[in-house]
């Protein structure tokens, strides 16, 4: 397996669009299977143990995030053991698309999810959506979202206007409405920016029992892209893969944000737009204690300076 692996171990970000998916052919059809799904999107298996980590990503995704050009679930079947299926698609299409559906019909079908003891499906964004979706196809997976978008149907979710272009897009046949499609699920975790209005919005629609609400309120919108750059992503799968992810293991993960500069300049932003100048101060203090950083220096400068200003 782990030399099957390193054949991808050559940097894949330069391969065109054809290319980058017929070396992810070769390495399928080695340890497992590959399937073509229409024109848009793509499945690779690859077997190895007995927890089966299902993501949903993109092309662009996987070329803009990865170093290697490598989908983000080979780093987990490299680290703990699992067997990978990844489903790839090629621009926004939210996998609403009928080859994916019956793509996972199958599966179904044929009890493939039924050889697996623990089953996680992933995705952020669009990929969030399609990692709600179709777990219905694996009923008691656990699922574990970012930013998911519930629907685009603009009669359920008219109010995002990020997708507009986009809503005359099918949400309503098969594998559709995503809260619904969760149900099934043993957990459900949906990871957002309580404010950030929209994904805020969307993580409410997800309502279930089985699921769990995790706001990480500072992060913004690019909550994949912060939790790789922190070393947290995988360490949150990891434990889900494991059973062990709950709110407090969750939330001792993301004690990393304390390092983490973009968290902590949305944190200094938000401060001083509610004019907490007590707060700002205590945080550019903590943040130039512990590193290197010049706009919290003279942050804090122009809040000391103005403090003597005042008397």
């Amino acid at each position: 397996m782990q030399d099957t692996l390193n054949t991808f171990d050559a940097p894949m970000t330069s391969l065109p669009k054809a290319k980058w998916f017929g070396a992810l052919k070769d390495i399928a059809e080695e340890e497992g299977f590959y399937a073509p799904l229409g024109p848009k999107h793509a499945a690779a298996f690859i077997e190895e143990g007995d927890t089966l980590l299902v993501t949903f990503e993109s092309f662009q995704g996987i070329q803009a995030l990865s170093e290697t050009g490598q989908p983000l679930g080979f780093d987990l079947v490299r680290a703990m053991g699992w067997s990978h299926l990844g489903v790839v698609c090629d621009g926004e299409t939210w996998f609403r698309t009928g080859e994916v559906y019956e793509f996972f019909d199958e599966l179904t079908d044929d009890g493939f999810f039924d050889e697996f003891d623990r089953v996680i499906f992933y995705g952020a964004g669009p990929c969030g959506y399609a990692a709600t979706a179709f777990s219905v196809a694996a009923p008691g997976a656990t699922v574990v979202a970012i930013q998911p978008q519930a629907t685009l149907n603009p009669r359920l979710a008219g109010w995002d206007d990020r997708f507009t272009d986009l809503r005359a897009m099918d949400f309503t046949s098969r594998y559709g409405y995503a809260p619904d499609m969760s149900q099934g699920a043993d957990q459900l975790y949906v990871i957002y920016d309580p404010r950030e209005p929209l994904d805020a919005m969307h993580a409410a629609l997800f309502h279930g029992p089985q699921t769990t609400l995790l706001p990480v309120p500072g992060l913004g919108d690019t909550i994949q892209s912060d939790l790789l750059e922190m070393s947290v992503l995988f360490r949150i799968l990891a434990k889900a893969g494991t059973g062990k992810l709950d709110p407090q293991s969750f939330y001792r993960l993301m004690r990393a944000r304390r390092s983490h500069p973009p968290y902590l300049r949305n944190l200094l932003g938000a401060l001083d737009r509610d004019r907490r100048t007590a707060l700002a101060e205590r945080l550019c203090r903590f943040v130039v204690s512990r590193q290197s950083a010049p706009k919290f220096q003279r942050r804090l400068d122009e809040i000391v300076a103005d403090k003597k200003k005042a008397g």
